[in-house]
């Protein structure tokens, strides 16, 4: 199943955040590109290791 989800991508301090509000995961780095490189990660991460109830409760507030 493919899903597309959203970064927000914002200025903190010296770097930025950037926060996929589906599924309630953030990171953060020293540039924009680094920032959303980092919740690529962390996303994919949290998908390959979350059960499929997790994944859905987030997704779907079930």
């Amino acid at each position: 199943m493919y899903k597309q989800l959203t970064a927000i991508v914002e200025r903190d301090g010296d770097g930025y955040v950037a926060l996929c509000p589906e599924l309630d995961i953030a990171s953060q780095g020293d540039t924009v590109a680094e920032a959303r490189d980092n919740l690529n990660e962390a996303l994919e991460l949290f998908l390959e290791t979350a059960s499929e109830t997790e994944i859905r409760h987030r997704l779907c507030g079930l």
